[in-house]
């Protein structure tokens, strides 16, 4: 079967639908994968078709750093992200047609499960929707999009919030969609949205996390599917920098270091928090391993004999080697780190990541996450220490023991098997044979 995924974001975003995509040829699927062009290196290396979607995200927040500073207000974002969303999509109801062109499933991811989802309708290709966070109404899970509360709200709140916040990523969302859809020649979506249509009763949802990370809420109905993470693991073949190597090997051997790094995030404090962060490990009497990533840390701000920095490495590879992880709470390195056994502090900078830091601290494995507006050394000194505590060590290996016994991509393959949605190669070659002998 031909099956094309919609994905668009940073690496974090994309980077789980290539693992998904090498299980899908694994069992002989071809697979093309339509993103920004920043991701398009990623999919090709790992010998993934391309194609193109005008959404660059990273171009989007090198240019507006200030971005990211509203990330975490849902009306400042909203009215932020529009209009870059008005401006990136221009095209893409062209693209999309080409990158569907011979499809017989649709994978739709995030933002651009619109987009699947259009154009599944007007080729009649069946669509899944793909979310890497929850964002099903429940009333036991607070919604990810807005900071979780400290106490639990009772449930008809949660899900009244769930529900006026699908009209807010409407009205961010309809800027790209309404034009979409008019160009392929489809019926307009109603002000409120898609979320609402009484045809999505049988609508399919595949979740990309883990179900050890959260548990899903028993009101989802059955077309919503939690399968786990996705990882795409590089660290069997990875091979570390002499620099690294040695400053591991040197490490003490009751003392491993602590991770540091902030992926794809910017930062228009960049010295000040780079600093922040180096006065805490110094005074923490801690080693660490600092990936400087796309610029969300200053490297000759932190460079130290007990701190090794580097742009990156593998997740798989080093995390088990750390005694915790300090990251921003993107979904992939909230779960990497959780999936090596180590504790978390996350300093959110975007989007979901407060939700993810919350939910580390409610599984025991995180101190409650801080502001990174205002974070002092004081407070990430002690979320350190907090981190150091036996009782957290214990509870972070124990759900990364857990977590390492599922395979995310199996699942979801078996999910789309059982969904009537692919079917094996064998039973497709037997059919083309029927249909060349008839």
């Amino acid at each position: 079967m031909r099956i094309t995924v919609f994905s668009i974001g940073t690496q974090g975003d994309v980077r789980p639908f290539v693992a998904l995509a090498l299980g899908l040829q694994a069992q002989g699927h071809e697979v093309c994968i339509a993103s920004g062009k920043s991701c398009e290196a990623l999919v090709r290396r790992f010998g993934i078709s391309y194609a193109p979607l005008t959404a660059d995200f990273l171009e989007w927040m090198a240019n507006d750093p200030k971005a990211l500073q509203k990330g975490l207000n849902p009306l400042k974002f909203v009215r932020t992200a529009r209009k870059a969303l008005a401006e990136m999509s221009v095209d893409w109801a062209e693209q999309g047609l080409a990158a569907a062109k011979g499809a017989d499933l649709l994978l739709g991811n995030g933002m651009v499960s619109v987009l699947a989802a259009s154009l599944g309708e007007s080729l009649s290709i069946p669509v899944v929707e793909t979310h890497l966070q929850p964002v099903t109404p429940c009333g036991d899970i607070p919604p990810m999009m807005l900071k979780p509360p400290k106490r639990p709200l009772p449930g008809r709140l949660n899900l009244a919030l769930y529900h006026s916040l699908r009209v807010l990523t409407w009205q961010m969302l309809s800027a790209a969609y309404s034009p979409l859809r008019r160009a392929l020649g489809l019926d307009a979506i109603p002000w409120y949205g898609p979320y609402f249509r009484r045809d999505r009763v049988n609508h399919r949802l595949l979740y990309g996390f883990s179900p050890t990370l959260v548990t899903p809420s028993s009101s989802w109905p059955d077309s919503v599917r939690v399968a786990g993470n996705w990882f795409l693991d590089e660290g069997q073949n990875w091979q570390a920098p002499t620099k690294l190597a040695h400053f591991l090997a040197t490490s003490p051997a009751d003392s491993k270091p602590v991770y540091i790094g902030f992926g794809s995030m910017l930062s228009t404090e960049t010295d000040e928090f780079s600093k922040i962060i180096y006065q805490a490990i110094k005074q923490s009497g801690q080693r660490a391993v600092v990936a400087t990533g796309w610029g969300g840390l200053e490297a000759s701000l932190l460079d130290d004999d007990d701190i090794c920095v580097i742009d990156a490495a593998p997740h798989d590879w080093l995390l088990p080697q750390m005694s915790m992880a300090i990251h921003h709470g993107g979904v992939g390195t909230t779960a990497a780190a959780l999936r090596a056994g180590i504790p978390s502090v996350v300093i959110p900078f975007f989007g979901d990541q407060p939700f993810w830091a919350w939910r580390l601290n409610q599984l025991g494995v995180a101190p409650p996450g801080l502001t990174r507006k205002n974070i002092t050394v004081e407070q990430l000194l002690a979320a350190i220490h907090f981190n150091l505590d036996e009782a957290v060590v214990r509870r972070a290996a124990a759900l990364g023991d857990q977590m390492r016994s599922e395979d995310g991509v199996r699942v979801a393959i078996d999910q789309l098997t059982a969904w009537g949605l692919l079917t094996s190669t064998a039973m497709e070659s037997s059919q083309r044979d029927v249909k060349a002998l008839s």
